[in-house]
């Protein structure tokens, strides 16, 4: 099945970040905490660089916003958070979990984002995808949230935090969080994980960041072993888990060590071994058939999605192999790492010779089909300002000479895992 006219593709990016500047989250605030939020807004020192740049206002303007999409062949965007919550010391995505007493200021803080975003999709219907964001330190306040955040129209779902070590949460597979698993099976809402939010904190030192560029990503995978072998799926087999902005190389050789580890966990049975066959692993695996249910493969076959941003030529010959009804394309828009203002050559360099149909879902089928995108609503946009089938088929020889996505890098072997 294809989307969008006969001769453009309708390209929807799975991963976009927005967020409102830093004094227009107050009027989002209840009135309890403006004093508060004066305070700590006088005297907060923004640590990311392109949050002060002139460029900044991509994250809120809707009309620059909506342009510089069109201009890049772009109809739609999910829209995950970018600037920065009130009383949060850096992005929601990177800041550590909160001690007790900076609780109700964070959650504050989060509400007052969620509801500027609401306001932020309902200027461009049916184009925007908000992704809210919750605590989880309370699961009863977290389960309110997302039943607000449905009602408002947040149709990009849920934004897991992480649990990292420190983190002094109960881990990802732990049953306490299974009201959150529950009422987002109930409401159709898909759990979103993206890179970077579930890194421990390793200080400011060169190689300090060194090592969390090299492991950032790792520690967004795990919410993919958690929830499978935590039994999320087997209890809410309409939960929909999004990995996203974390590469896609990596799910054929995770879900095959995954599989194996399932195996001589649970005793798995072969012709020649078995029904009562032991491993050495199996004293270790007491319990788990019954409460996870399906293997991993199985589980990523029917409940797991990749936000597969800027997919880097190196893994578009694995598509098949991570399902080419799960790959989203994104475009990463603002961030420097994003393909913009390159979308048509990084998806050139990319998707070029492949058949027009697999380009069709990857960059935008699969993510209307996810998010709820309605493509007879996107279609006719698409039909004016999506890239043509034709440019894309074209191999891109020369990448552009000012491009920064590292889907431009040589060779394109950028964090395989």
């Amino acid at each position: 099945m294809t989307n969008g006219s006969e001769d453009r593709y309708t390209v929807i990016s799975a991963d976009c970040h927005a967020g409102a500047d830093l004094l227009d989250y107050k009027p989002y605030l209840a009135s309890k905490h403006h004093e508060a939020f004066d305070a700590w807004a006088a005297t907060y020192v923004n640590p990311y660089e392109d949050l002060l740049a002139d460029t900044a206002d991509k994250n809120w303007n809707s009309d620059r916003r909506v342009a510089e999409l069109e201009e890049d062949g772009i109809v739609a965007e999910v829209v995950f958070p970018n600037t920065i919550p009130p009383f949060f010391p850096s992005a929601a995505l990177m800041a550590p979990a909160p001690t007790r007493e900076e609780f109700e200021q964070r959650w504050a803080g989060l509400r007052a984002h969620n509801r500027w975003l609401a306001d932020f999709c309902s200027l461009a219907p049916g184009r925007r995808a908000g992704v809210f964001q919750i605590l989880l330190n309370d699961v009863d306040e977290a389960v309110k949230e997302i039943r607000w955040a449905h009602g408002a129209g947040l149709t990009g779902g849920l934004l897991l935090p992480g649990t990292p070590p420190g983190s002094g949460l109960p881990e990802l597979y732990s049953q306490e969080y299974d009201a959150i698993w529950a009422t987002c099976a109930e409401l159709g809402i898909p759990v979103n994980h993206h890179a970077g939010s579930a890194s421990p904190p390793l200080g400011d030192e060169p190689a300090a960041r060194a090592v969390f560029m090299v492991e950032t990503t790792w520690f967004s995978h795990r919410a993919l072993w958690h929830l499978i072998f935590g039994g999320a799926f087997r209890r809410h087999p309409d939960l929909k888990l999004v990995l996203t902005e974390q590469g896609s190389g990596w799910i054929p050789g995770v879900l095959d060590m995954l599989d194996y580890y399932h195996a001589r966990l649970v005793k798995a049975a072969t012709k020649a071994a078995g029904p009562k066959a032991n491993t050495a692993e199996s004293k270790f695996g007491q319990g788990l058939a019954a409460s996870m249910g399906k293997g991993p493969s199985e589980v990523w076959a029917e409940n797991c999605f990749v936000g597969a941003s800027f997919m880097r030529p190196h893994e578009v010959p694995l598509r098949e192999r991570i399902g080419l009804d799960k790959i989203m394309w994104g475009s990463d828009y603002p961030h420097d790492e994003g393909t913009y203002p390159y979308t048509r050559e990084g998806l050139r360099i990319a998707y070029a010779g492949l058949p027009r149909e697999e380009v069709a879902a990857m960059v935008g089928g699969n993510a209307a089909r996810v998010y709820g995108f309605d493509l007879d609503f996107l279609d006719p946009i698409a039909a004016k300002v999506g890239p043509t089938v034709g440019e894309i088929a074209e191999p891109l020889k020369e990448p552009p000479a000012d491009a920064t996505s590292p889907v431009f890098a040589p060779g394109g072997k950028v964090r395989v895992w």
